[in-house]
């Protein structure tokens, strides 16, 4: 596996819980739900800019996961990849948890450390059914976008701006729901600084996503013309 396409997936995951997750536990009292949204677009957007070219721009198990089965992506390299992401989110965790503490009275477990969750821990009180509905289906949703925008009859140089929005589009829908995932390593960071509550309901937020973004590769897989010429995808992102 080449260092530079890990080194790139770390920083590009960094990146996306830094600025999506840090607007959220940082600005979200002043932004609200519009204003994280469009966070975690534009750092799949500014990423797949600065980082796409160099690794695909995946920052997500899931995406990683869907391009696989979507044969876009060796089966070799999807490990590497996924550890890549995972050691990102808890290192753009990390970043977000020394600034939050620099304010006096914050508590980060009482804050909620914009972890995923459903039930009582969900921001609008879905049940764990909704929860996993919402991951899984705009999971899929998420991964067919990102095949067609990379696909060779696209525009792929505008690909992260189709992305970008797609996520911000995917946020707008389901914060109020889980606090959107459709990201696993995005998930694991948060709740491995809250503990609790927020790892025993870490499973949904794996399963979900990787069970969706396997359904969106399959789909993509039967939607796609044979008969066409087969193209590499050139920049490729997530949350």
């Amino acid at each position: 596996m080449n260092p530079r396409k890990l080194g790139a997936e770390f920083l590009g995951t960094l990146w996306l819980v830094l600025g999506g997750c840090g607007t959220a536990v940082l600005a979200g009292d002043k932004v609200g739900f519009l204003g994280v949204a469009f966070a975690f677009g534009l750092t799949v957007l500014t990423g797949a800019y600065a980082l796409g070219p160099i690794s695909g721009g995946h920052f997500n198990p899931a995406v990683t996961v869907g391009l696989w089965i979507a044969k876009k992506f060796e089966a070799r390299d999807v490990l590497g990849y996924v550890v890549a992401q995972c050691l990102g989110a808890i290192g753009g965790a990390a970043i977000i948890a020394v600034i939050a503490n620099g304010k006096s009275g914050f508590d980060l477990k009482a804050s909620g450390f914009a972890a995923n969750g459903y039930g009582s821990h969900s921001p609008g009180g879905y049940k764990v059914g909704a929860a996993f509905v919402s991951e899984l289906v705009l999971t899929a949703i998420f991964i067919l976008v990102i095949l067609g925008a990379t696909h060779g009859r696209a525009t792929t140089a505008a690909a992260p701006v189709a992305i970008g929005l797609a996520l911000t589009l995917i946020h707008l829908i389901s914060i109020p729901v889980t606090n959107t995932s459709v990201n696993p390593a995005r998930s694991l960071s948060q709740a491995i600084f809250v503990g609790g509550w927020a790892f025993k309901q870490l499973w949904l937020f794996w399963v979900a996503p990787i069970a969706g973004a396997i359904i969106g590769g399959v789909l993509w897989a039967l939607l796609w013309d044979a008969d066409e010429p087969e193209v590499d995808v050139i920049v490729v992102t997530a949350t």
